[in-house]
């Protein structure tokens, strides 16, 4: 199944950049009061590359060799996204004033920009490890 990793790559890839996109435009019409982020066929979209996000991200943790997670970037990764879904449910939903939902907005952006530089460099620091080493 390694042969497959590129386009299995590629299509998560898209997917993150997707639901990245799609969060973004929902968390800002929320901040905006916008009443569409929360209609059904935008939450099914979600939904939607979510799940192939996801399935995408399993299929190539079960075609990589283990030693590629050796550094424990993959573990960083997943408990930051623990946090990116925390943190997008009171943005976009169960905050409970505008305040609130404005900072769990920035913070869950925070969590995917980690996410993001922390999967581009294998390494639990992300980019910040180049500051630390010589």
């Amino acid at each position: 199944m390694i042969e497959f990793y590129p386009q299995i790559k590629s299509v998560h890839v898209a997917a993150v950049i997707a639901s990245g996109s799609l969060f973004l435009l929902r968390g800002l019409a929320v901040q905006l009061r916008a009443g569409w982020p929360m209609a059904a066929p935008v939450r099914y979209l979600s939904y939607g590359i979510d799940t192939v996000l996801l399935t995408a991200a399993l299929m190539l943790l079960t075609i990589l060799p283990s030693a590629v997670y050796a550094n424990g970037w993959l573990a960083t990764k997943l408990v930051l996204l623990v946090v990116y879904i925390g943190l997008g449910t009171f943005a976009l939903k169960r905050g409970r004033t505008a305040n609130v939902r404005r900072i769990t907005f920035a913070g869950a952006l925070a969590a995917y920009a980690s996410m993001y530089g922390i999967a581009r460099t294998h390494h639990p620091l992300g980019p910040l490890h180049a500051l630390f080493t010589s």
